[in-house]
């Protein structure tokens, strides 16, 4: 079975704050609210090598398909634009 990626579009943010713990993940051919809905409650892992963080997907984002990834850890910067694997 292959590894199911998706890619952090940008963290959660707000009028005044951006929450680093809280990113927003789009997955390819998940294009609507039903198919992201399945989604909700399993894990994802952020690895760069050194460095792994685990989140869980906890709500939808929008009407196109995105999810948002509660992490244990607040994410750096430079994860934005990466993937991370989808896992149970």
């Amino acid at each position: 079975m292959s590894q199911i990626q998706g890619v952090i579009v940008n963290y959660r943010v707000g009028p005044k704050t951006q929450r680093s713990k809280e990113c927003i993940i789009q997955f390819p051919h998940v294009n609507s609210v039903s198919e992201a809905s399945r989604l909700i409650g399993r894990k994802v892992v952020w690895n760069n090598g050194e460095t792994k963080i685990i989140g869980k997907i906890v709500d939808l984002h929008g009407k196109k398909g995105l999810v948002r990834a509660r992490f244990r850890k607040g994410l750096p910067g430079l994860a934005l634009g990466t993937t991370v694997q989808l896992t149970g």
